[in-house]
């Protein structure tokens, strides 16, 4: 069965948004209904309202191609959108759009020999009925009211209308070949009662030249062996096949008097050789078969010698293989056509390889002419001037014999002004032609060195500027692409430096946001009117900062480490109807922020079963809700949309991100210490919510940036900055809160016992054999951590496997021992598992140690009593939590150690985790430990962090090494012994 959604995407892929647009409204329509199956080739007729002529459209969905018979400007055009769409829709089976309905006749050509000529009729073919003679033009029954007749005529039908206007009209000698051209697209094409199909290839006349009598040649003038009958002037039958008379303009209708022959003495032959063969030669093919004509056989390598020919509608190319140069004969087919001097020897391994490489390299075949179109010339013409001809003595004859005819083009400054860029020839004498950016940058970006101008012809790729400027292009077009086609504001800094690039002046847009363009970030923030409290001095600058962004209608991302007061700099840039979307673990301590910093202002919560939304100033909802209630949400026109922890949309393919793309808004705020966690992508889709077009389409993000980065271009990295850099504020507690008490990290090392080594070593040899089949059979890299997951618990504790029971493990016994002493000197700890499991088994083990604990987690119902609880001075002395439910917004200053049980893959979620203790309020110094088996799978997982770490550093300011990405290999390694 074929596949159709492979088909879908392919057409949208290729398929501009206006096309695309207008076929989906054709196949809503139902405008599609299916015409003939034969093989892979699936044929559709859309019917258009208004419109007699209904396109034909030919899909080959198990080659991924297209054809349409409409001849649009578009390739593919709305009907062939239309037809993937619509049997992408069937089901899964477009055979069911050939099913039930009324097919529409077809016409019928049939030719029939008369003692004028030959004369084409035309019926209409219906079904089972009897085949009825259409008289009138097919304008005229078009027209008629009463559709007796219902038929849906092809383009080929129309085209063939002005040579039979007439009844019973002769086709004379000169409209034949035009006849069999247009007849190669009719459905039913009868000779008499024979079922026929019409050819353009024209067959022609073979010459050759042979000894004669005594030591004379003889010419030899015959028709084409595989020519059956002369059916009439300019049409030959050959086998079920009707083709057109070649070399007309020689032989007119003189085929019926072939074969011609004519002895030539020698005292001839210079008549021979210097008049007739090279007259024939301009028209047919020659075959000397005689070695008595003069000169002898030569020794000469042959070569392909291109004739190609432009035109405004296109570009004729003809490979030929000759030898000599000039050429003294060429290959015709199995034969040598003698051009010039002597005769030379062939090497028929030579010629065989030179058609292997035209082929290969170039897709054309020796002796058949090729037209392309404007684009496809330019690739062709492109990829011509670097082919090896295999010419003996190499010459810059090839490639300058058009080069020279091309002009040069150049960056139009004034259309960046306006915010667009285009790229002209030089005016001359006569009006400079245009070609539109995107041409061009593909042009560039395929290693073409040509383009086809608008208005015809060809011109120059300038590859020197785009070698040094098109990062900055693609920039530009990959903004635009993502809004329409219109340049957006956010573009603006790509649109300055193009204007530096070319020496043209930046458009007024520009220059209002030239401080925000240069990074300067020292401007006094603007303090809300009712604003209650004091701003830090970074704090008061990335207010400025967020300020600047939102008056200019740009959106942030504010990516300020954890404990820095992102909360507060966000609540002083919001104005206006305000939605800040956020985990629920944070929406209360939003709601006292607001009441502490912004009393001035309306709060509501849209969260909980009986939510309505009203008209206050500022909404708080959360992820859940978004993705539940994103069709109301995204009705209302928001002044600013801020989401807080934003990584929580960090996979665009998540419903959560998909709606919060939706959201509408004058301005966009993400609040994340961890924008980049894993892959970055995860940016991307951060900067796709607050600018949209910045970074491009997802796939251009990991086409230009993602891939080069990850494969070590330093260079790429440092123009992914550069764009992030006025639209991305990110500052460290260690740059800007030097207030804050030291942090230390440090790893607590425990021996496994000898029972858990035990029960280690077997899960490992099962994990490691599951990770390898996991992989071999083409699993993804996530997929194989997962894989590891029983080895890991087994590593902590062996009451997380399943069937196992043990009071306690070494893990939890070091862990108890340093709570024990932490406690004992007036310490607060804060304890993190990613398992809920593994806090259940610790809770005996603090009891049996009198160890005071409450604990927060997913089941946890009054989190701020819990939190309330903790930060008092007289509560326990410690907080067990899940990473998941305690890793973000929450404020727990008055533990100065934390303990992370169990490594996780990604540091960025034990940072956040560390964060709730060290962070603005904290006043004493900080301990974080990690507790790590020995020899275990946990040792490599530390190693694991660091490279993960580094790919957020590489997007935020670090450096290429640092942004390498997982392999297969690295997953091995973690079980290694």
């Amino acid at each position: 069965m074929p596949d159709w959604k492979a088909m879908l995407d392919a057409v949208k892929e290729e398929c501009l948004s206006g096309r695309w647009s207008q076929g989906v409204a054709l196949a809503r329509a139902d405008a599609v209904s299916g015409d003939s199956r034969e093989g892979g080739e699936w044929t559709f007729r859309v019917r258009l309202p208004g419109d007699e002529l209904a396109p034909t459209v030919v899909l080959y969905p198990e080659d991924a191609e297209w054809d349409c018979d409409c001849e649009g400007p578009c390739d593919p055009c709305e009907h062939v959108a239309a037809c993937a769409i619509a049997a992408s829709r069937a089901g899964g089976d477009a055979a069911t759009l050939f099913e039930g309905t009324s097919r529409a006749g077809v016409l019928r050509y049939v030719l029939r020999r008369t003692d004028r000529g030959i004369v084409v009729e035309r019926y209409l073919v219906h079904g089972d009925e009897p085949p009825r003679k259409i008289d009138e033009s097919l304008y005229d029954l078009l027209e008629r009211k009463d559709r007796e007749l219902r038929f849906e005529p092809s383009q080929a039908d129309i085209e063939l209308e002005p040579l039979l206007t007439r009844r019973d009209a002769v086709i004379e000698f000169e409209r034949a070949k035009r006849l069999l051209g247009l007849l190669v697209g009719a459905k039913e094409v009868r000779l008499g009662p024979d079922e026929v199909r019409a050819s353009a290839a024209p067959l022609f006349p073979r010459a050759s030249v042979i000894d004669g009598p005594g030591d004379g040649v003889e010419l030899v003038i015959e028709a084409d062996p595989a020519v059956s009958e002369v059916v009439s002037p300019g049409i030959a039958r050959a086998g079920n096949r009707l083709h057109p008379f070649g070399a007309g303009a020689r032989f007119g209708e003189s085929w019926e008097r072939l074969p011609f022959r004519r002895t030539y003495s020698r005292h001839e032959f210079g008549e021979l050789v210097g008049t007739v063969l090279p007259e024939l030669d301009r028209h047919i093919s020659i075959d000397v078969k005689t070695a008595r004509l003069p000169g002898r056989q030569a020794r000469l390598a042959p070569w392909l010698r291109f004739e190609i020919h432009t035109e405004p509608e296109g570009t004729d190319v003809l490979a030929q293989i000759v030898y000599g140069n000039p050429p003294a004969a060429r290959v015709d087919g199995d034969r040598l056509v003698h051009l010039d001097g002597a005769v030379p020897r062939r090497d028929e391994e030579a010629e065989r390889r030179l058609s292997l490489r035209l082929r290969d390299e170039l897709n054309l075949m020796v002796d058949r002419r090729v037209r392309f179109d404007a684009g496809d010339a330019a690739r062709f013409l492109s990829a011509l001037q670097s082919f090896d001809d295999g010419r003996p003595t190499k010459t810059r004859e090839r490639a300058e014999q058009h080069a020279e005819l091309y002009p040069q083009l150049c960056p139009n400054g004034e259309g960046v002004g306006e915010l667009d860029l285009v790229f002209e020839t030089p005016g001359g004498d006569g009006t400079p032609q245009q070609v539109s950016a995107e041409a061009v940058f593909e042009a560039w970006r395929q290693g073409l060195g040509i383009v086809p101008l608008e208005g015809g012809g060809f011109a120059h790729v300038p590859e020197g500027w785009l070698d040094r400027h098109g990062g900055l292009v693609a920039d530009l077009l990959a903004a635009r692409a993502e809004n329409e086609g219109r340049t957006p504001a956010v573009a603006l800094p790509v649109v300055a430096e193009l204007c530096e690039a070319m020496d043209a002046p930046a458009p007024v847009e520009v220059e209002r946001l030239r401080a925000l363009l240069r990074g300067s970030g020292e401007s006094e923030a603007r303090l809300p009117a009712g604003f209650v409290g004091g701003l830090r001095k970074y704090q008061s600058d990335g207010v400025a900062w967020l300020q600047r962004l939102r008056d200019a209608g740009l959106g942030a991302i504010l990516a300020d480490d954890m404990g820095l007061g992102k909360t507060v700099q966000a609540l002083c840039a919001i104005q206006g109807r305000a939605l800040v979307v956020c985990p629920r673990s944070v929406i209360h301590n939003w709601t006292k922020e607001a009441e502490r910093f912004r009393p001035d202002i309306s709060v509501a919560l849209y969260h909980g079963p009986s939510r309505k939304l009203g008209n206050e100033d500022l909404t708080l909802t959360t992820y859940a809700t978004l993705r539940n209630d994103v069709d109301v949400l995204a009705e209302v026109e928001w002044d600013v949309v801020v989401l807080d922890e934003a990584q929580a949309i960090k996979n665009p393919d998540s419903q959560v991100a998909r709606a919060a793309y939706r959201l509408r808004a004058g301005s966009r705020l993400s609040l994340s210490g961890t924008p980049v966690e894993n892959r970055l992508d995860e940016l991307w889709s951060q900067m796709h919510f607050s600018n949209r077009g910045l970074l491009g389409g997802r796939r251009d993000f990991a086409e230009r940036y993602e891939k080069p980065i990850l494969g070590g271009d330093a260079g790429v990295l440092s123009r992914l900055q550069a764009r992030l850099r006025p639209f991305l504020l990110r500052r460290l507690k260690s740059e800007v809160a030097t207030e804050l008490p030291p942090r230390t990290d440090s790893v607590l090392y425990c021996e496994l016992e000898e029972s858990e080594r035990s029960l280690y070593d077997s899960v490992r040899a099962a994990s490691r054999d599951d990770v390898v089949r996991h992989l071999g059979e083409g699993g993804n890299v996530i997929a194989a951590l997962e894989a590891l997951l029983r080895l890991r618990q087994a590593a902590c504790h062996p009451g997380l496997l399943p069937g196992r029971v043990a009071p306690s493990s070494s893990k939890v016994d070091a862990l108890c021992e340093a709570l024990d002493d932490a406690a004992a000197d007036g310490h607060k700890a804060l304890v993190f598992s990613q398992w809920t499991g593994m806090l259940d088994l610790v809770e005996p083990r603090l009891a049996a140690h009198e160890i005071e604990f409450t604990r927060l987690d997913g089941s946890t119902r009054d989190r701020g009593a819990v939190v309330d609880a903790f930060q008092n001075v007289d509560g326990p002395p410690v907080l067990l939590i899940s990473l998941t439910a305690g890793g973000t917004g929450l404020n727990l200053t008055a533990a100065d150690h934390v303990f992370l049980l169990d490594p996780w893959w990604n540091p960025a979620v034990e940072q956040q985790a560390a964060d709730r203790a060290h962070r603005i309020g904290q006043d004493r110094p900080v301990m974080v430990y990690r507790l790590v088996a020995k020899d275990t799978v946990e040792e490599r997982i530390l190693e694991l962090q660091e490279r993960k770490r580094g790919i957020a550093e590489s997007a935020l300011g670090g450096t290429v090494d640092s942004a390498r990405s997982l392999t297969r290999d690295d997953i091995l390694a973690l079980l290694e012994d």
